[in-house]
């Protein structure tokens, strides 16, 4: 497969999920830049040849993120753009006040909203895009715990889907990702944090997060950018409004 001649744009892609996605969009030849917070983890991605450039921004912000693709877009727009950045906090629900909803909604569902809102009037324009979200397994079902967190995925993917329906004859494609438990930073430090608040080792909590997903493992980054990439190229072009998870067989 090759991206040729695309642009791609990937937020929180200074890590993670984010870096794997932009280094396979790389790989197929596209020209990637990446957005997020933290500008060193920004540039160490770019020196490594993960993405072509970045910009800073808060994805919360609508604004922030204009001024972001007005930085790198040069006039062009974008061909491809991958709503990656989020946020998990977890406790029981009757302590998860409504701020909590709040940051959990405006960070995993704002996030996305801001980001589509950016680029879809350039690929409405040229009757072609890619438009994916980065989602969760907690999107289509619950975790004790999570609460907020959940009800921001569930609603991430209503977005895709009635999205999908609105662009179905423009040429422009509307998919989720939902990948379970992965093995990056986040979850490194959830595992620690459990780890230290149960007493338990971290090969136990690391044993009950994966429990539930049937080959037993974290997913690897990259099997989540190789998702992405499929939904990116030609023979997509019939996939919208799906929500494709990446989790081992768990439901």
């Amino acid at each position: 497969m090759t991206l040729q001649g695309q642009r791609a744009l990937v937020t929180g892609g200074g890590r993670g999920i984010g870096r794997a996605i932009a280094a396979m969009l790389t790989q197929a030849g596209a020209q990637v830049s990446i957005l997020g917070r933290d500008e060193a983890a920004l540039r160490d991605a770019v020196a490594a040849s993960a993405a072509a450039d970045f910009a800073t921004c808060d994805v919360r912000d609508e604004s922030s993120v204009s001024a972001a693709l007005d930085q790198l877009s040069g006039g062009r727009a974008f061909d491809i753009a991958i709503a990656n950045a989020g946020a998990v906090e977890t406790g029981p629900f009757m302590r998860s006040d409504s701020e909590r909803f709040r940051r959990m909604v405006e960070i995993n569902l704002i996030g996305t909203v801001n980001l589509f809102h950016a680029v879809l009037p350039g690929m409405l324009e040229r009757q072609r895009g890619r438009l994916i979200a980065i989602a969760s397994t907690a999107g289509h079902r619950g975790y004790a715990y999570v609460s907020a967190y959940a009800a921001a995925k569930h609603a991430v993917i209503g977005l895709v889907k009635s999205l999908a329906l609105e662009t179905a004859r423009s040429g422009v494609t509307v998919n989720a990702v939902c990948p379970g438990y992965a093995d990056t930073d986040m979850v490194a430090s959830g595992l620690d944090a459990i780890a230290a608040k149960t007493g338990k080792s971290r090969e136990q909590a690391l044993a009950e997060m994966v429990k539930d997903n049937p080959q037993g493992r974290l997913i690897a980054p990259e099997e989540v950018a190789a998702a992405v990439l499929y939904l990116c190229g030609p023979g997509s072009d019939a996939v919208t409004g799906q929500s494709l998870l990446i989790n081992g067989g768990e439901f």
